[in-house]
């Protein structure tokens, strides 16, 4: 298999996996793995691939995006909106910083995955499942309070770990803190833009000298297909989780996790 077509695989399940709940991440390690697929740039390809899904947010929510950016000036609701979305950022940026080598080093691997995959599939049937709360749930984005923003950007940092997912860790947060499962998923969506868009010009600005013709070709090719992905897996999921919940992938999560662990164990990966 040429290294152009395992780039397609990898870019089709980064766009798949990004804002599903089951990371997106963890599963580009393990099939980057399973394709052998020759990476020397210490998880960057991983991370610039995300610039895909930045986009596809931007494009699937421009409309709301712009009226945003023309009305943020007299609009309370929208100035609420973005500054949770700061503050719910600042903690994973500032320990995604911090601890991007160790991470990159000592947690991108297979087994780190299904383990995280595992436990976080537990907690998403554990939440699930929970009897609904009597206080009625924020059902409004522009209604976010400092307090759930905070708890969100909290519960983001888990995700630095390969097969926590970002998009999971941040939904799973919202809805403890009180959003309602539409609200969660969409504020973890309008999140992702500066936390993946952060977490990429930072990866590829400490990576510019290792960057060669080749890897910049990979680069490009894997994020514009993850973003034409994304976009489709935004709005399946957003019609997803307006009729279901997140059980089927509390499921996934944890068999994907023991496949994974038994490719382990017979060191097919």
């Amino acid at each position: 298999m040429t290294e152009w077509i395992k780039v397609i695989i990898l870019g089709i399940v980064e766009g798949i996996t990004e804002f599903l709940p089951i990371s997106s991440t963890g599963h580009l390690i393990v099939a980057g793995e399973l394709l052998n697929f020759a990476n020397t740039l210490d998880g960057t390809f991983e991370i610039f691939i995300q610039l895909g899904a930045v986009v596809a947010v931007i494009a699937y929510y421009w409309s709301d995006l712009w009226t945003q950016v023309r009305t943020v000036q007299s609009d309370n609701g929208v100035q609420r909106l973005w500054l949770a979305i700061i503050v719910a950022a600042i903690p994973a940026a500032l320990l995604g910083f911090l601890l991007r080598d160790f991470i990159t080093e000592r947690l991108f691997r297979p087994e780190v995955v299904a383990i995280s995959l595992i436990i976080g599939g537990i907690v998403f049937l554990i939440v699930e499942r929970q009897p609904a709360k009597a206080t009625q749930p924020t059902s409004d984005l522009k209604a976010i309070t400092l307090r759930q923003a905070v708890l969100v950007g909290l519960a983001q940092t888990l995700a630095l770990v390969p097969g926590v997912s970002r998009s999971g860790a941040s939904i799973i947060g919202g809805m403890l803190s009180g959003l309602n499962r539409e609200v969660a998923t969409a504020f973890s969506f309008y999140l992702s833009i500066p936390v993946l868009g952060g977490a990429t010009i930072f990866s590829l600005l400490t990576s510019l000298d290792e960057i060669n013709s080749n890897d910049w070709f990979n680069l490009i090719l894997g994020a514009v297909i993850s973003g034409i992905v994304a976009w489709f897996a935004i709005g399946w999921l957003l019609r997803f989780v307006a009729r279901n919940n997140f059980i089927p992938f509390g499921y996934y999560r944890i068999a994907a996790g023991i496949v994974i662990l038994l490719l382990v164990a017979a060191n097919i990966i």
